[in-house]
């Protein structure tokens, strides 16, 4: 797929990863529906990327109703659908057994249903709508491109939530990928390192500092951009599929 052909669905578009991806596909002539809650941050991206090129959708993730309607919306703007990339995720930190208690299930069930039941519910929406596109080469409909985090394999003290969370976004790429593979859809995920985004935002220099530090190479956090660009590698390159691929500088998170 070529980036100035695509019409893709952004979660989480309105900055950060997802804004980032924008960018780098409405600079290729693509065009894009931001799908976040923050109106504020959706309005200034619209207006940084050119109203003629995305459209900003207020979407709660995980409510079914709310995303069927807004990939419809998506669709009418963009004139096609043939790309979903899920970006939006809450960090949901906590202990299972806190100083003040054992964790709220509450607060394990937002984490999971904003990371891993947003991620499916977009997914499942934007595929139903793809499966009826003509067939471009080989066959080829639609990609999904997901983020996990590298946290779904080395979870640290106080990620429970979150890791099972990412950790349940991998482990439904490939039978996902499977599955779609029927209609031409593809299916990646990108688990991502310690990136620069809004979630780490704030964090005081030497907690900063101490992250980059265990990081091998190179020893920074990483740049929205390299996500963004690895994205329009797996939407350009058709023969990945059903795979996950760490983007973290080789590093592998210790228990705390």
């Amino acid at each position: 797929m070529q980036l100035a052909q695509v019409r893709a669905v952004i979660t989480g578009g309105a900055s950060g990863l997802g804004f980032a991806t924008a960018q780098l596909l409405v600079a290729a002539g693509a065009k894009v529906a931001l799908f976040d809650v923050n109106e504020e941050k959706g309005a200034a991206a619209v207006a940084e990327l050119g109203a003629d090129k995305a459209v900003f959708l207020k979407t709660d993730v995980s409510n079914e109703t709310d995303v069927s309607a807004n990939v419809a919306k998506a669709k009418d703007f963009l004139g096609d659908l043939n790309a979903c990339i899920n970006c939006a995720g809450i960090l949901g930190a906590g202990r299972v057994l806190g100083k003040t208690g054992p964790m709220a299930l509450s607060q394990f069930q937002a984490t999971v249903m904003v990371n891993l039941v947003g991620s499916f519910n977009v997914a499942k929406a934007c595929a139903d709508l793809m499966q009826h596109n003509d067939a471009g080469a080989d066959g080829e409909r639609g990609v999904i491109v997901n983020t996990a985090s590298v946290a779904a394999y080395e979870g640290q003290i106080g990620q429970a939530a979150y890791s099972a969370s990412k950790g349940g976004v991998v482990a439904m790429t490939l039978p996902m990928a499977r599955e779609l593979a029927r209609f031409g859809i593809r299916v990646m995920t990108i688990a991502p390192g310690v990136f620069w985004t809004p979630m780490v935002d704030g964090m005081p220099p030497e907690v900063k500092t101490s992250l980059e530090a265990s990081i091998p190479f190179p020893s920074r956090l990483g740049q929205p951009q390299e996500y963004a660009d690895l994205v329009g590698y797996i939407l350009r390159t058709p023969y990945l599929n059903g795979e996950t691929i760490r983007l973290d500088g080789a590093t592998r998170l210790a228990a705390k």
